[in-house]
This record gives structure tokens, C-alpha cells and sequence, in this order.
């Protein structure tokens, strides 16, 4: 078994990560600018603690992303984790399907990352995947919170479980490096709208939902479903599963 570094290994995607390398048998490492957070402190965005974080380990799981600052830190962070990765025999980046399709400004970001590393020495793994359960049901969790909440139905997409991803990723990193790995997907594709209804009958909120018109190349992406791949139906666990289960906890708490 080896040593593997994850880096943002207390979110969503990271715990499920983190618990599947620990089952099995790899030593993990959990990278966190707060103490006690993770096994090791330090900065991605100032490099602050990242050597000492990376010094031993064999692999290193890139699972880190400020999606608050739409991924503004993000080019920084990689950067700065490339330049203290050279002794890695693997590094696995997790990125998202259709970012060079959709001209999100966070999947620019996703894009230039993916970028730095395919131009680095460090030998990698890309696995892109589509958006996760989670992601939705914060999306839906906030529109509870209005009266009527305005939704775009007829955006499409593939939702894929974290455990799943999770798994994909942990057998991807003990392997040879790929360059750029299968993307990987949910079992099924579902309009926002259907997803919406399945929401709504297990919670009964949003009480009333409007169709919103969106327009522009990101609307017309997710329409389209650059963010799909329905050709590799990966992910085991539908969305009426998440919903039954796991609804009611706070993204970024399982």
C-alpha cells in the first residue's frame, strides 16, 4: 500500500476519498489550512506547508476547489502543489465534465488547472466527472427558502453520488497514470425539472416552482448537455436514491 496526500479531503468528495483509501489499506494524508481539520496544515494558496504536507508520499489525490470564489484560488493552489510534487510517482485531478464545452468563469478556472498539469512534468490522472448529488440538492435546498422559486426545467443533467466517484478515484490512483482517465457519469440522465418533482415529493418544498427563460452560452450548454456523458453511466446510485437517504443533510457535512 502507499502514501497518498488528498487535498481537500474534509469536503463532500474528499471524506468519501479519504474513507475509501483508508479501507483500503493506503496511508492517508489530509491536507487543511485549520488545525486538527486533517493530518497535515498548510496553504495551497500561498504553498505554505505544502512540502512538508507532500515530503513522503507516493500519490497525491487533488480534490481541492474554492467554489465560493468560483475557483479563483484555484490555478494558485495547483500551481503551488505541482511545485512540491516533482518525487510523486502519481498525482489524480478531479475535474468536471464539459469545461471545455461551457463557459462557466469557476470551469475556466477548472480548465487552466487541468491545463497546468498536463503541461508539468508530474505524471497524472484527469477524471472528469458530472455534477454530483450534492451539488443539486444545495441548489434545491436554497430555492425552498423562497415562495416562488424560479427554476430552469429543461437544463439536463447526469448527477453521479460521491461514494461512487469516490470509488473510481481510489482505484484510478493505485494505478498507472492515465493523462487523461474516462469521464465518468451517473446512471441516468434527468432533466432539472424531473429532478425537481422527485425533490418535491419526498420534502414538499419548493411549495411553487415558475419556469425561468435563461438564455447565453452556459444555458444553451446545459440544454445541449455538454455536461453529459451519457455513453459511460458510471455512478450506481440514482437520484431518487440520494433524495430518499440523504436530502435533508447540508452539502459538504456527510
Amino acid at each position: 500500500m502507499s502514501t497518498v496526500l488528498v487535498t481537500g479531503g474534509t469536503g463532500a468528495l474528499g471524506k468519501r476519498i479519504v474513507e475509501r483509501l483508508r479501507v483500503q489499506g493506503h496511508e492517508v494524508r489530509v491536507l487543511s489550512r485549520r488545525e486538527g481539520a486533517g493530518t497535515h496544515v498548510g496553504d495551497l494558496t500561498t504553498g505554505e506547508g505544502v512540502r512538508a504536507a507532500v515530503d513522503g508520499a507516493e500519490l497525491i489525490v487533488h480534490a481541492a476547489s474554492d467554489t465560493r470564489r468560483v475557483g479563483k484560488p484555484d490555478v494558485a493552489q495547483t500551481r503551488n502543489l505541482l511545485a512540491a510534487s516533482g518525487t510523486v510517482r502519481h498525482l489524480l485531478y478531479v475535474s468536471i465534465v464539459g469545461i471545455d464545452r461551457i463557459p462557466m468563469r469557476y470551469y475556466r478556472n477548472k480548465l487552466a488547472c487541468e491545463n497546468l498539469i498536463t503541461g508539468s512534468l508530474v505524471p497524472h490522472t484527469i477524471l472528469r466527472a458530472t455534477q454530483f448529488h450534492d451539488l443539486i440538492a444545495a441548489g434545491l435546498r436554497a430555492a425552498e427558502r423562497l415562495p416562488i422559486a424560479p427554476l430552469p426545467p429543461d437544463f439536463r443533467f447526469q448527477p453521479v453520488a460521491t461514494e461512487d466517484v469516490a470509488l473510481r478515484i481510489a482505484d484510478l490512483i493505485a494505478g498507472d497514470p492515465l493523462g487523461r482517465a474516462p469521464d465518468m457519469g451517473g446512471p441516468e440522465v434527468l432533466t432539472f425539472g424531473e429532478m425537481t418533482e422527485v425533490w418535491r415529493a419526498r420534502r414538499g418544498k419548493p411549495r411553487r416552482v415558475v419556469r425561468i427563460p435563461l438564455w447565453g452560452r452556459v444555458a444553451r450548454g446545459l440544454r445541449a448537455g455538454y455536461n453529459l456523458c451519457p455513453e459511460q453511466r458510471d455512478g450506481v446510485r440514482t437520484w431518487g436514491e440520494f433524495v430518499a437517504s440523504d436530502a435533508g443533510a447540508p452539502y459538504g457535512r456527510r
